[in-house]
């Protein structure tokens, strides 16, 4: 297990503490976001456009229905975006933003530097005029928004990735969020509604195992950044429906008793059969919602599905009374 006298160490850094926390816990745990580095975001590009998996086409077709009359009705100056990644959706967004003639700035936020900037070139060339300013910051703790950004602000998190927080985490990003809005922002959030559990379980266990992949690239950048000793060969992909909590649930099962080192924290040991939780996919409905817009100060201002409810686009405005 990790000794404590070398997670208090000013040398160990805040990723090796988090790893650290995470791998004491009785249900081990390792946080999502280390899922995304190069390679990361190009396995989940890979994933949205798999056919089991439905969120991304779903939450495509919303936007290409309804961004055209939501961007008239906001008429926002700024697009941000959290967990930028390709920007492949944005585009919808940002083509509705232009055709008000109200665009000026596009920020996406994203914790790949290097799949930001390629992003970000891609889209200035396919939108002159418009200013691009990309920032590579992991938005779970900040939201840095440029000295001069122009208002209206449209802050969009797609993707359902808000599903990937608990609600204590998820409240907090929200309240995040919410200190960012002035009166006439808006917030434009992607969730995943609550359906068939075999559709959801055949969602993130694909036939090809490429959400497998996605899964275990975590312990490869653990290995690479942190210098870890996970045996990838020793771990495998499992996902099931937690039926209490409304959520996914994605682990990597260890196949047998072993000992992983973490440089600077110790090490942890893991049974054969125990698994390590890599991410938590929580799904809505719109009462749930409407409850975690409430606790982060934010009203539902707009809600917007597909005809078979499996994905909705929820628009918040910020509450002036919980100013």
């Amino acid at each position: 297990m990790a000794d404590p006298s070398l997670l208090a160490g000013a040398a160990t850094s805040p990723m090796v503490r988090d790893v650290a926390a995470g791998l004491a816990q009785p249900q081990k745990t390792l946080s999502s976001k280390y899922f995304y580095d190069r390679h990361g975001s190009e396995l989940f590009e890979r994933i949205t456009m798999l056919p089991e998996y439905y969120p991304t086409r779903t939450e495509r077709a919303i936007l290409t229905a309804q961004a055209p009359a939501l961007m008239r009705t906001l008429r926002p100056a700024t697009l941000v975006e959290l967990g930028a990644g390709s920007a492949a959706k944005t585009r919808l967004i940002l083509d509705a933003m232009r055709a008000t003639g109200a665009a000026r700035e596009y920020v996406p936020l994203d914790v790949s530097a290097s799949f930001l900037a390629d992003t970000a070139t891609r889209l200035r060339a396919d939108y002159p005029g418009l200013r691009v300013t990309p920032v590579a910051a992991d938005f779970t703790a900040r939201i840095p928004l440029p000295p001069d950004v122009s208002r209206p602000l449209l802050i969009a998190f797609l993707g359902s990735t808000i599903g990937n927080f608990d609600s204590a985490d998820a409240t907090r990003l929200l309240r995040r969020i919410r200190a960012t809005l002035h009166a006439h922002d808006r917030l434009l959030l992607g969730v995943d509604l609550r359906k068939d559990v075999r559709r959801l379980e055949a969602a993130y266990n694909d036939s090809q195992g490429v959400t497998a992949q996605f899964n275990l690239n975590v312990l490869t950048v653990l290995n690479r950044e942190l210098g870890t000793d996970f045996d990838i060969g020793d771990f495998e992909h499992r996902a099931t429906y937690n039926r209490e909590m409304h959520r996914m649930e994605m682990h990597l099962v260890s196949r047998r008793a072993q000992t992983v080192n973490l440089p600077g924290a110790g090490s942890f040991r893991l049974a054969r059969g125990e698994s390590v939780r890599t991410e938590i996919s929580c799904k809505y409905d719109r009462p749930a919602v409407e409850r975690m817009f409430a606790m982060a100060g934010l009203h539902l201002d707009q809600w917007l599905t597909d005809r078979n409810d499996d994905f909705a686009l929820a628009v918040a405005a910020p509450d002036p009374s919980a100013a």
